[in-house]
Protein backbone atom coordinates (compact mmCIF):
# COMPACT_ATOMS: atom_id res chain seq x y z
CA UNK A 1 0.00 0.00 0.00
CA UNK A 2 1.84 3.73 -0.62
CA UNK A 3 2.75 5.61 2.12
CA UNK A 4 0.14 8.22 1.68
CA UNK A 5 -3.80 7.72 0.29
CA UNK A 6 -5.21 10.08 -1.88
CA UNK A 7 -9.52 10.55 -1.34
CA UNK A 8 -10.60 12.50 -3.75
CA UNK A 9 -13.72 14.82 -3.30
CA UNK A 10 -14.28 15.80 -6.59
CA UNK A 11 -18.17 13.85 -6.21
CA UNK A 12 -18.64 15.81 -3.34
CA UNK A 13 -16.80 18.35 -1.85
CA UNK A 14 -15.24 19.63 -4.93
CA UNK A 15 -18.67 21.01 -6.62
CA UNK A 16 -20.27 21.95 -3.51
CA UNK A 17 -17.67 24.42 -2.21
CA UNK A 18 -17.43 25.54 -6.08
CA UNK A 19 -20.54 24.73 -7.90
CA UNK A 20 -23.28 25.14 -5.58
CA UNK A 21 -22.79 21.28 -5.22
CA UNK A 22 -25.15 21.32 -8.78
CA UNK A 23 -23.52 18.32 -9.93
CA UNK A 24 -25.77 15.82 -11.68
CA UNK A 25 -25.81 12.23 -11.17
CA UNK A 26 -25.59 12.03 -15.12
CA UNK A 27 -22.74 13.93 -15.43
CA UNK A 28 -20.50 11.66 -13.17
CA UNK A 29 -21.43 8.29 -14.36
CA UNK A 30 -19.17 8.59 -17.69
CA UNK A 31 -16.05 8.98 -15.52
CA UNK A 32 -16.85 6.20 -13.15
CA UNK A 33 -14.94 3.28 -14.88
CA UNK A 34 -12.03 5.19 -15.01
CA UNK A 35 -12.20 6.49 -11.58
CA UNK A 36 -12.83 2.74 -10.42
CA UNK A 37 -8.88 2.38 -11.74
CA UNK A 38 -7.37 4.76 -10.45
CA UNK A 39 -6.83 3.02 -6.83
CA UNK A 40 -7.70 5.88 -4.69
CA UNK A 41 -7.76 5.11 -0.58
CA UNK A 42 -11.41 6.61 -1.10
CA UNK A 43 -13.41 8.79 -2.91
CA UNK A 44 -15.97 11.23 -1.15
CA UNK A 45 -19.28 11.34 -3.20
CA UNK A 46 -22.62 11.27 -0.86
CA UNK A 47 -23.47 13.42 2.42
CA UNK A 48 -22.62 17.05 3.43
CA UNK A 49 -24.98 18.89 1.02
CA UNK A 50 -25.55 16.75 -2.15
CA UNK A 51 -28.82 15.39 -0.44
CA UNK A 52 -30.45 18.66 0.09
CA UNK A 53 -29.95 19.84 -3.25
CA UNK A 54 -30.54 15.90 -5.11
CA UNK A 55 -34.21 16.32 -3.34
CA UNK A 56 -34.41 20.43 -3.83
CA UNK A 57 -32.79 21.66 -6.82
CA UNK A 58 -32.03 18.45 -9.25
CA UNK A 59 -35.16 15.95 -8.74
CA UNK A 60 -33.07 13.29 -7.25
CA UNK A 61 -33.55 10.60 -4.90
CA UNK A 62 -30.07 10.80 -3.26
CA UNK A 63 -30.26 7.35 -2.51
CA UNK A 64 -30.37 6.47 -6.27
CA UNK A 65 -27.95 8.05 -6.56
CA UNK A 66 -26.10 6.38 -4.30
CA UNK A 67 -26.83 2.96 -5.41
CA UNK A 68 -25.86 4.51 -9.00
CA UNK A 69 -22.18 5.04 -7.38
CA UNK A 70 -22.07 2.11 -5.54
CA UNK A 71 -22.79 -0.02 -8.31
CA UNK A 72 -20.65 1.86 -10.91
CA UNK A 73 -17.52 1.75 -8.50
CA UNK A 74 -17.16 -1.92 -7.41
CA UNK A 75 -13.91 -1.52 -6.49
CA UNK A 76 -13.67 1.96 -4.70
CA UNK A 77 -14.46 2.85 -1.23
CA UNK A 78 -17.37 5.54 -1.20
CA UNK A 79 -17.16 7.55 1.69
CA UNK A 80 -19.66 10.30 2.93
CA UNK A 81 -19.76 13.53 5.19
CA UNK A 82 -22.31 12.90 7.92
CA UNK A 83 -22.63 15.72 10.51
CA UNK A 84 -23.26 14.06 14.07
CA UNK A 85 -26.41 14.10 15.74
CA UNK A 86 -27.59 16.65 12.82
CA UNK A 87 -26.90 13.96 10.37
CA UNK A 88 -27.28 16.57 7.11
CA UNK A 89 -30.28 18.47 8.53
CA UNK A 90 -29.72 21.48 10.36
CA UNK A 91 -30.92 20.36 13.75
CA UNK A 92 -31.06 17.17 16.15
CA UNK A 93 -32.70 14.01 15.36
CA UNK A 94 -33.39 11.60 17.49
CA UNK A 95 -31.00 8.38 18.11
CA UNK A 96 -33.58 6.29 16.26
CA UNK A 97 -33.63 7.81 12.66
CA UNK A 98 -29.50 9.02 13.42
CA UNK A 99 -28.70 5.36 13.82
CA UNK A 100 -31.31 3.89 10.58
CA UNK A 101 -29.85 6.61 8.53
CA UNK A 102 -26.00 5.03 9.40
CA UNK A 103 -27.68 1.63 8.75
CA UNK A 104 -29.14 2.53 5.19
CA UNK A 105 -26.12 4.77 4.35
CA UNK A 106 -24.35 1.37 4.92
CA UNK A 107 -26.66 -0.95 2.98
CA UNK A 108 -27.08 1.55 -0.02
CA UNK A 109 -23.25 1.65 -0.66
CA UNK A 110 -21.52 3.89 1.76
CA UNK A 111 -18.07 2.23 3.13
CA UNK A 112 -16.84 5.07 5.09
CA UNK A 113 -18.55 7.64 7.24
CA UNK A 114 -16.83 10.80 8.06
CA UNK A 115 -18.83 12.28 10.74
CA UNK A 116 -18.18 15.71 12.85
CA UNK A 117 -19.66 17.98 15.10
CA UNK A 118 -19.71 21.80 14.54
CA UNK A 119 -18.76 22.45 18.52
CA UNK A 120 -16.18 19.14 18.64
CA UNK A 121 -18.80 18.25 21.16
CA UNK A 122 -18.59 14.35 21.31
CA UNK A 123 -21.35 13.08 22.06
CA UNK A 124 -23.00 14.61 19.48
CA UNK A 125 -21.45 12.32 17.63
CA UNK A 126 -21.66 8.71 19.95
CA UNK A 127 -25.10 7.34 18.57
CA UNK A 128 -23.23 7.83 14.35
CA UNK A 129 -20.00 6.10 15.20
CA UNK A 130 -21.38 3.49 17.31
CA UNK A 131 -24.13 2.91 14.37
CA UNK A 132 -21.03 2.75 11.51
CA UNK A 133 -19.50 0.17 13.56
CA UNK A 134 -22.83 -1.62 14.18
CA UNK A 135 -23.44 -1.82 10.94
CA UNK A 136 -20.10 -2.71 9.21
CA UNK A 137 -18.76 0.74 8.19
CA UNK A 138 -15.23 2.50 9.06
CA UNK A 139 -16.16 5.24 11.52
CA UNK A 140 -13.86 8.32 10.69
CA UNK A 141 -14.19 10.97 13.41
CA UNK A 142 -13.10 14.21 12.45
CA UNK A 143 -12.01 17.10 14.26
CA UNK A 144 -13.59 20.52 13.51
CA UNK A 145 -10.63 22.49 12.96
CA UNK A 146 -10.44 26.28 14.36
CA UNK A 147 -7.93 28.87 15.71
CA UNK A 148 -8.85 30.35 19.33
CA UNK A 149 -7.13 30.82 22.99
CA UNK A 150 -8.91 27.15 23.92
CA UNK A 151 -8.13 25.46 20.46
CA UNK A 152 -4.44 24.85 20.94
CA UNK A 153 -2.75 21.95 19.54
CA UNK A 154 -2.95 20.36 23.07
CA UNK A 155 -6.73 20.76 22.56
CA UNK A 156 -6.62 18.51 19.06
CA UNK A 157 -4.27 15.68 20.95
CA UNK A 158 -6.92 15.53 23.97
CA UNK A 159 -9.72 15.57 21.90
CA UNK A 160 -8.12 12.84 19.43
CA UNK A 161 -7.67 10.47 22.24
CA UNK A 162 -11.11 10.70 23.14
CA UNK A 163 -12.38 10.31 19.59
CA UNK A 164 -9.58 7.30 20.06
CA UNK A 165 -11.56 5.55 22.41
CA UNK A 166 -15.34 6.27 21.00
CA UNK A 167 -14.01 3.44 19.13
CA UNK A 168 -13.22 5.96 15.68
CA UNK A 169 -11.17 3.86 13.27
CA UNK A 170 -9.73 6.91 11.82
CA UNK A 171 -9.32 10.15 12.69
CA UNK A 172 -9.81 13.49 10.33
CA UNK A 173 -8.36 17.27 11.15
CA UNK A 174 -11.55 19.02 8.91
CA UNK A 175 -10.13 22.52 8.42
CA UNK A 176 -13.02 23.58 6.81
CA UNK A 177 -11.60 27.40 6.37
CA UNK A 178 -8.22 26.34 5.84
CA UNK A 179 -6.87 27.81 8.51
CA UNK A 180 -4.13 24.81 9.29
CA UNK A 181 -0.94 26.34 8.43
CA UNK A 182 1.98 24.30 6.77
CA UNK A 183 4.36 24.46 10.00
CA UNK A 184 1.40 23.82 12.54
CA UNK A 185 0.48 21.06 10.18
CA UNK A 186 3.63 19.21 10.62
CA UNK A 187 3.66 20.24 14.21
CA UNK A 188 0.02 18.62 15.21
CA UNK A 189 0.32 15.73 12.40
CA UNK A 190 3.99 14.51 13.98
CA UNK A 191 1.85 14.88 17.68
CA UNK A 192 -0.96 12.97 16.93
CA UNK A 193 1.05 9.83 15.06
CA UNK A 194 3.20 10.00 18.17
CA UNK A 195 0.04 9.67 20.56
CA UNK A 196 -2.56 7.48 19.02
CA UNK A 197 -2.50 4.45 16.72
CA UNK A 198 -5.18 5.39 14.44
CA UNK A 199 -4.53 6.51 11.02
CA UNK A 200 -4.61 10.04 10.77
CA UNK A 201 -6.23 12.03 7.56
CA UNK A 202 -6.28 15.86 6.57
CA UNK A 203 -9.13 17.31 4.62
CA UNK A 204 -8.41 21.20 3.98
CA UNK A 205 -9.58 24.00 1.35
CA UNK A 206 -7.33 26.49 -0.41
CA UNK A 207 -9.23 29.54 0.23
CA UNK A 208 -6.35 31.53 1.84
CA UNK A 209 -3.54 30.06 -0.58
CA UNK A 210 -1.95 27.50 1.52
CA UNK A 211 -3.51 24.20 0.96
CA UNK A 212 -1.35 22.37 -1.24
CA UNK A 213 1.59 23.46 0.98
CA UNK A 214 -0.20 22.42 4.07
CA UNK A 215 -0.70 19.30 2.77
CA UNK A 216 3.18 19.24 1.66
CA UNK A 217 4.41 19.53 5.27
CA UNK A 218 1.42 17.19 6.59
CA UNK A 219 2.51 14.23 4.38
CA UNK A 220 6.29 14.67 5.70
CA UNK A 221 5.12 14.55 8.96
CA UNK A 222 3.39 10.80 8.39
CA UNK A 223 0.11 11.32 7.33
CA UNK A 224 -2.01 8.56 6.28
CA UNK A 225 -4.56 10.06 4.08
CA UNK A 226 -5.36 13.92 2.54
CA UNK A 227 -8.16 14.80 0.51
CA UNK A 228 -7.81 16.66 -2.97
CA UNK A 229 -9.84 17.16 -5.70
CA UNK A 230 -9.29 16.48 -9.77
CA UNK A 231 -7.77 19.79 -10.94
CA UNK A 232 -11.31 21.05 -12.79
CA UNK A 233 -12.97 21.50 -9.53
CA UNK A 234 -9.84 22.43 -7.70
CA UNK A 235 -7.84 25.01 -5.83
CA UNK A 236 -9.58 27.89 -4.33
CA UNK A 237 -12.53 27.42 -2.11
CA UNK A 238 -12.39 23.26 -3.21
CA UNK A 239 -9.26 20.99 -2.10
CA UNK A 240 -5.65 21.27 -3.44
CA UNK A 241 -5.28 19.32 -7.10
CA UNK A 242 -4.91 15.59 -6.96
CA UNK A 243 -2.73 15.59 -10.06
CA UNK A 244 -0.26 18.55 -8.77
CA UNK A 245 0.06 16.27 -5.02
CA UNK A 246 0.33 13.03 -6.85
CA UNK A 247 2.76 14.44 -9.21
CA UNK A 248 5.06 16.15 -6.21
CA UNK A 249 4.84 12.72 -4.63
CA UNK A 250 6.33 10.68 -7.35
CA UNK A 251 9.16 9.70 -7.16
CA UNK A 252 9.62 10.32 -3.13
CA UNK A 253 9.04 7.99 -0.18
CA UNK A 254 5.59 9.53 -0.17
CA UNK A 255 5.11 8.09 -3.51
CA UNK A 256 0.81 7.86 -4.29
CA UNK A 257 1.40 5.31 -6.70
CA UNK A 258 -1.81 7.00 -8.95
CA UNK A 259 -1.48 6.93 -12.33
CA UNK A 260 -0.92 10.60 -14.15
CA UNK A 261 -1.99 9.95 -17.22
CA UNK A 262 -4.96 8.14 -15.98
CA UNK A 263 -5.98 11.22 -13.66
CA UNK A 264 -5.23 13.39 -16.78
CA UNK A 265 -8.07 11.80 -19.05
CA UNK A 266 -10.51 11.76 -16.00
CA UNK A 267 -9.48 15.02 -15.69
CA UNK A 268 -10.72 15.75 -19.12
CA UNK A 269 -14.41 14.49 -18.60
CA UNK A 270 -14.55 16.75 -15.32
CA UNK A 271 -13.39 20.29 -16.88
CA UNK A 272 -16.65 19.81 -19.44
CA UNK A 273 -18.42 19.23 -16.23
CA UNK A 274 -16.65 22.37 -14.92
CA UNK A 275 -17.50 24.41 -17.88
CA UNK A 276 -21.29 22.96 -18.13
CA UNK A 277 -21.72 24.29 -14.13
CA UNK A 278 -20.20 27.43 -15.39
CA UNK A 279 -22.32 28.16 -17.87
CA UNK A 280 -25.24 27.06 -15.82
CA UNK A 281 -24.37 30.16 -13.77
CA UNK A 282 -23.21 27.65 -10.91
CA UNK A 283 -19.70 28.21 -10.62
CA UNK A 284 -17.89 31.32 -10.71
CA UNK A 285 -14.21 30.84 -11.83
CA UNK A 286 -13.06 34.27 -10.04
CA UNK A 287 -14.58 33.59 -7.18
CA UNK A 288 -13.52 30.32 -6.40
CA UNK A 289 -10.38 30.27 -7.40
CA UNK A 290 -9.74 33.17 -6.19
CA UNK A 291 -7.19 33.46 -2.53
CA UNK A 292 -9.13 35.35 0.25
CA UNK A 293 -6.58 36.55 3.20
CA UNK A 294 -9.66 37.48 5.01
CA UNK A 295 -9.99 34.09 5.80
CA UNK A 296 -7.03 34.24 8.40
CA UNK A 297 -7.79 37.67 8.96
CA UNK A 298 -11.08 36.69 10.64
CA UNK A 299 -11.19 33.31 10.21
CA UNK A 300 -14.35 33.28 8.27
CA UNK A 301 -14.88 30.29 5.73
CA UNK A 302 -15.76 30.83 2.06
CA UNK A 303 -18.90 30.32 2.42
CA UNK A 304 -19.74 32.11 5.18
CA UNK A 305 -18.04 35.42 3.66
CA UNK A 306 -20.81 34.84 0.82
CA UNK A 307 -23.79 34.32 3.17
CA UNK A 308 -22.71 37.64 5.23
CA UNK A 309 -21.98 39.44 1.58
CA UNK A 310 -25.38 38.08 0.48
CA UNK A 311 -27.59 39.54 4.04
CA UNK A 312 -25.32 42.69 3.81
CA UNK A 313 -26.60 43.36 -0.16
CA UNK A 314 -29.95 42.93 0.91
CA UNK A 315 -29.93 45.32 3.20
CA UNK A 316 -27.92 47.63 1.15
CA UNK A 317 -25.77 48.26 3.78
CA UNK A 318 -22.12 46.87 2.21
CA UNK A 319 -20.56 50.06 3.25
CA UNK A 320 -20.75 48.32 7.00
CA UNK A 321 -18.77 45.14 5.21
CA UNK A 322 -15.51 45.21 7.37
CA UNK A 323 -17.28 46.61 10.37
CA UNK A 324 -19.22 43.22 10.25
CA UNK A 325 -16.15 40.97 9.79
CA UNK A 326 -14.37 42.59 13.01
CA UNK A 327 -17.44 41.57 14.80
CA UNK A 328 -17.63 38.16 13.87
CA UNK A 329 -14.66 37.55 16.02
CA UNK A 330 -16.25 39.14 19.19
CA UNK A 331 -19.64 37.26 18.67
CA UNK A 332 -17.71 34.31 18.34
CA UNK A 333 -15.37 34.83 21.73
CA UNK A 334 -18.82 35.63 23.61
CA UNK A 335 -20.75 32.82 22.32
CA UNK A 336 -17.67 30.65 23.66
CA UNK A 337 -15.41 30.37 20.52
CA UNK A 338 -17.70 27.92 18.63
CA UNK A 339 -15.99 26.76 15.40
CA UNK A 340 -17.13 28.26 12.38
CA UNK A 341 -18.47 25.69 9.92
CA UNK A 342 -22.44 24.28 9.48
CA UNK A 343 -24.29 25.07 11.42
CA UNK A 344 -22.01 27.70 13.79
CA UNK A 345 -21.01 29.83 10.46
CA UNK A 346 -24.30 30.70 9.84
CA UNK A 347 -25.22 31.65 13.54
CA UNK A 348 -22.59 34.02 14.26
CA UNK A 349 -22.03 35.35 11.00
CA UNK A 350 -26.15 36.40 10.88
CA UNK A 351 -25.54 37.62 14.57
CA UNK A 352 -22.61 39.24 13.74
CA UNK A 353 -24.80 41.27 11.16
CA UNK A 354 -27.46 42.01 13.38
CA UNK A 355 -25.63 43.59 15.69
CA UNK A 356 -24.15 45.43 13.01
CA UNK A 357 -27.19 46.99 11.42
CA UNK A 358 -29.18 46.56 14.52
CA UNK A 359 -27.28 49.41 16.41
CA UNK A 360 -26.77 48.11 19.98
CA UNK A 361 -25.38 44.53 19.99
CA UNK A 362 -27.87 42.04 21.16
CA UNK A 363 -30.74 43.90 20.35
CA UNK A 364 -31.97 41.81 18.18
CA UNK A 365 -31.09 38.13 18.22
CA UNK A 366 -31.82 35.47 15.86
CA UNK A 367 -34.16 32.02 17.53
CA UNK A 368 -30.60 30.19 16.48
CA UNK A 369 -28.04 32.38 18.79
CA UNK A 370 -30.66 31.60 21.47
CA UNK A 371 -30.66 28.23 20.82
CA UNK A 372 -26.98 27.93 21.02
CA UNK A 373 -26.52 29.66 23.63
CA UNK A 374 -28.73 27.90 25.76
CA UNK A 375 -26.98 24.52 25.12
CA UNK A 376 -29.44 23.05 22.44
CA UNK A 377 -26.03 22.26 20.04
CA UNK A 378 -24.12 20.88 23.05
CA UNK A 379 -21.29 21.80 24.92
CA UNK A 380 -20.08 25.32 23.97
CA UNK A 381 -15.66 24.89 24.08
CA UNK A 382 -15.03 27.71 26.43
CA UNK A 383 -16.94 29.48 28.88
CA UNK A 384 -19.59 32.42 27.07
CA UNK A 385 -20.16 35.83 28.27
CA UNK A 386 -22.62 35.48 31.00
CA UNK A 387 -23.39 39.34 30.23
CA UNK A 388 -24.32 38.53 27.16
CA UNK A 389 -25.92 35.52 27.81
CA UNK A 390 -28.40 36.76 29.99
CA UNK A 391 -29.28 39.44 27.63
CA UNK A 392 -29.81 36.86 24.78
CA UNK A 393 -31.48 34.30 26.72
CA UNK A 394 -32.95 35.41 30.19
CA UNK A 395 -33.09 33.25 32.82
CA UNK A 396 -34.04 30.66 30.89
CA UNK A 397 -32.27 26.96 31.79
CA UNK A 398 -28.90 26.15 29.97
CA UNK A 399 -28.69 22.59 29.18
CA UNK A 400 -25.89 20.54 30.00
CA UNK A 401 -26.98 16.98 29.27
CA UNK A 402 -26.22 15.54 25.68
CA UNK A 403 -29.04 17.24 23.41
CA UNK A 404 -30.17 14.41 22.03
CA UNK A 405 -31.62 12.96 25.30
CA UNK A 406 -34.25 15.07 25.21
CA UNK A 407 -35.36 13.74 22.07
CA UNK A 408 -37.97 11.14 22.01
CA UNK A 409 -37.51 8.62 19.13
CA UNK A 410 -39.16 10.23 15.99
CA UNK A 411 -38.98 7.51 13.35
CA UNK A 412 -42.62 5.65 13.82
CA UNK A 413 -44.25 9.76 13.29
CA UNK A 414 -42.45 10.00 10.17
CA UNK A 415 -43.37 6.81 8.74
CA UNK A 416 -46.89 7.82 9.47
CA UNK A 417 -46.83 10.82 8.19
CA UNK A 418 -45.44 10.51 4.90
CA UNK A 419 -47.75 6.85 4.27
CA UNK A 420 -49.07 8.66 1.13
CA UNK A 421 -46.00 8.70 -0.52
CA UNK A 422 -44.28 6.10 1.04
CA UNK A 423 -42.16 3.97 -1.97
CA UNK A 424 -38.91 2.99 0.15
CA UNK A 425 -37.54 3.28 3.59
CA UNK A 426 -35.07 5.78 2.70
CA UNK A 427 -38.03 8.13 1.79
CA UNK A 428 -38.96 8.26 5.60
CA UNK A 429 -35.54 9.58 6.23
CA UNK A 430 -35.77 11.93 3.39
CA UNK A 431 -39.16 13.02 5.00
CA UNK A 432 -37.08 13.67 8.01
CA UNK A 433 -34.47 15.84 7.27
CA UNK A 434 -36.03 17.79 4.84
CA UNK A 435 -40.13 17.36 5.36
CA UNK A 436 -41.39 20.34 2.65
CA UNK A 437 -38.92 19.89 0.01
CA UNK A 438 -39.00 15.65 0.50
CA UNK A 439 -43.07 16.10 -0.15
CA UNK A 440 -42.33 18.50 -3.49
CA UNK A 441 -39.95 15.67 -4.70
CA UNK A 442 -41.99 12.30 -3.78
CA UNK A 443 -45.02 14.73 -5.39
CA UNK A 444 -42.75 15.31 -8.81
CA UNK A 445 -41.92 11.09 -8.72
CA UNK A 446 -45.47 10.07 -8.49
CA UNK A 447 -46.21 12.39 -11.01
CA UNK A 448 -43.22 11.54 -13.36
CA UNK A 449 -44.10 7.85 -12.75
CA UNK A 450 -48.04 8.46 -13.92
CA UNK A 451 -46.90 10.51 -17.00
CA UNK A 452 -47.92 13.66 -15.96
CA UNK A 453 -45.96 16.75 -16.92
CA UNK A 454 -43.84 17.68 -13.48
CA UNK A 455 -42.15 20.16 -14.70
CA UNK A 456 -43.56 23.27 -12.05
CA UNK A 457 -43.83 20.99 -8.92
CA UNK A 458 -40.44 21.04 -7.89
CA UNK A 459 -39.05 23.90 -10.17
CA UNK A 460 -35.13 25.12 -9.28
CA UNK A 461 -35.18 27.67 -6.71
CA UNK A 462 -31.99 29.68 -7.85
CA UNK A 463 -32.23 32.02 -4.79
CA UNK A 464 -31.99 29.32 -2.06
CA UNK A 465 -29.11 28.95 -0.19
CA UNK A 466 -27.77 25.39 -0.21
Amino acid sequence: MPKVGITDTILRDGHQSQAATRMRTSQMIPAFEQLDKVGYYSLECWGGATFDTCLRFLNEDPWERLRTLRKGLPNTKLQMLFRGQNILGYKHYADDVVDFFTKKSIENGIDIIRCFDALNDLRNMETAVKATKKYGGKAEVAMSYTISPVHTEDYFVKLSADIAKMGADLICIKDMANLLLPYDAYSLVKRLKAETNLPIVLHTHDTTGTGAMTLLKAIEAGIDVVDTCLSPLANGTSQPSTESIVATMRGTEYDTGLDLKLLAEIATHFRGVAEELTEEGWRDPARVLATDPNTLLYQVPGGMLSNLIGQLKQANAMDKYYEVLEEVPRVRKDFGYPPLVTPTSQIVGTQAVMNILGGERYKLVTKESKGLLRGEYGRLPAEVNADVRKKVIGDDKVITNRPADDIPPELEKYREEIRDYYQQDEDILSYALFPQVAIKYFQYRQAKQLGVDSTMLNKDQKTMPV
